[in-house]
């Protein structure tokens, strides 16, 4: 349905001082501080975990050396979405408007439409990051779980009891990150580079992170996490994150979240024969997963 004269009655009127309601500034790529962002030119794109060897036995004087097999795990699929909206205003509205031009500020709003668009789906991995019905990843666990299946047994990126954020429960998700293992076992060098929070932990995550001191102690202790150079890409705040007491620490463990652009974002404009209407639409593809658990590690809250 086109916007018609009497939605912008107001517009059309002389003697209107300002038009308000689409100035505001607005969060953008915030998905950018998590997702490493890849091309696609498919439909989908698959991502294979492989299982490689466990450790080497001792081979006994004269005996037979041992063998072991190597074999795929899991897959991670990242299938495209494609994200559309577009409007219309009609012919009359376009002749009698008395001010700036309808189109170009309606096309503006549009855009912001297809921005927050993405970061909304872009926020929804870590938002749904607890719930095995929204899986983010192949291997049928939720994306931070205490029970994803390995050749080894189950391994976890969740801490074991949930705990709000503060200096305890941040050493100990850093401890358990340090102790990683791949699908055979083997201890993995990975470690915490970002903490990535809601809007209501950003004054939390500035006094447990960046005190010289500890934080809630008389203790003359020095902050162990900011001179160790723990989480050296510091603390990002994601507005788009919806759990208040939810927090998560990316590590740099690799092919872990990722966004495929499949088609970049494009406009386009015509103009109906029939009715005179003006038409605009936005469109684009892409898809946001994770492909390997081991980038983030996470707990809900208390």
């Amino acid at each position: 349905m086109a916007i018609s004269r009497a939605q912008l009655a107001k517009e059309l009127e002389p003697g209107l001082n300002a038009l308000f309601g689409l100035e505001y500034d607005r969060y953008e790529n915030e998905h950018a501080e998590i997702f490493d962002e890849e091309t696609s030119d498919r439909a989908f794109e698959e991502e294979v975990m492989l299982g490689g060897f466990g450790t080497a036995p001792v081979k006994s004087e004269g005996g037979t050396i041992s063998f072991d097999d190597a074999q795929e795990t899991f897959t991670a699929r990242y299938t495209h979405e494609t994200i559309a909206l577009a409007f219309s205003i009609s012919e009359e509205a376009i002749e009698d408007n008395l001010y700036d031009r309808l189109a170009s500020r309606y096309t503006k709003a549009l855009a912001r439409s297809m921005a927050q668009t993405k970061q909304i789906k872009a926020a929804a991995i870590l938002n749904n990051a607890f719930s095995t019905g929204a899986s983010a990843i192949g291997d049928g666990a939720a994306l931070c779980s205490s029970s994803h299946p390995s050749l080894s047994g189950n391994q976890r990126n969740l801490l074991s009891t949930a705990a709000d954020l503060n200096e305890t429960s941040l050493e100990q998700m850093l401890i358990d990150i340090a102790g990683l293992t791949d699908e055979r076992g083997l201890k993995i060098a990975v470690r915490g580079m970002k903490l990535i929070i809601p809007k209501e932990l950003q004054f939390i995550a500035e006094r447990v992170m960046n005190s010289n001191l500890r934080v809630g102690t008389a203790d003359n202790d020095a902050n162990a996490i900011r001179n160790m150079g723990m989480l050296p890409e510091g603390a990002v705040v994601n507005h788009f994150l919806t759990d208040t007491d939810a927090f998560f620490i990316k590590t740099d463990a690799p092919n872990g979240f990722k966004m495929f652009n499949r088609s970049p974002i494009k406009t386009a404009m015509e103009g109906d024969f029939d009715t005179g209407n003006m038409r605009f639409k936005a469109r684009e593809r892409y898809s946001f997963g994770v492909s390997d658990w081991r980038c983030v590690f996470g707990t809900p809250g208390a």
